[in-house]
């Protein structure tokens, strides 16, 4: 819903910044510590790209605008981490740390410039207007102060 967004925008930034961070970093530091394989933080990004690309394959499908899905820019960010990863070998903490940071503070700054690129969305919602609703989905008014004069 694009007036949804429109109005939550930065919140959902600032949400999904966090929680991509994480779910990269929690997920390629869990797989680097116990397999010691590099450059798989890399790999985990990619897989996670080509899922989101293929949602956003599957939105247009149905008839959604091809903005409708943005693809986050995970892959930089996971080269960051396994750029610390193998620079902090002998350091399992500061692998996690400096990885973590370095994800945490690259991974909103891509995602910022990938959303400059993507159209407007109020201009989307005239392109794409929502279907009224049918009555029983009707939203019904408050009655807050009903009883005051």
């Amino acid at each position: 819903d694009y007036i949804f967004y429109t109005d939550w925008a930065w919140t959902s930034f600032v949400v999904f910044s966090i929680s991509q961070s994480t779910m990269l970093v929690v997920g390629a530091i869990y797989y680097m510590l116990f397999t010691g394989v590099p450059g798989t933080a890399t790999y985990y990004a990619t897989i996670m790209t080509i899922y989101t690309w293929v949602a956003k394959g599957a939105w247009f499908a149905l008839g959604y605008p091809y903005d409708f899905v943005v693809v986050p820019v995970w892959i930089p960010s996971a080269m960051l981490l396994d750029l610390a990863y193998w620079a902090t070998r002998r350091n399992k903490h500061a692998a996690i740390l400096i990885g973590g940071v370095l994800v945490g503070m690259s991974l909103p700054l891509f995602n910022m410039i990938n959303l400059l690129l993507v159209a407007d969305p109020l201009e989307m919602a005239f392109k794409y207007p929502r279907p009224t609703l049918p009555p029983y989905m009707t939203p019904i008014e408050p009655q807050v102060g009903k009883f005051y004069n």
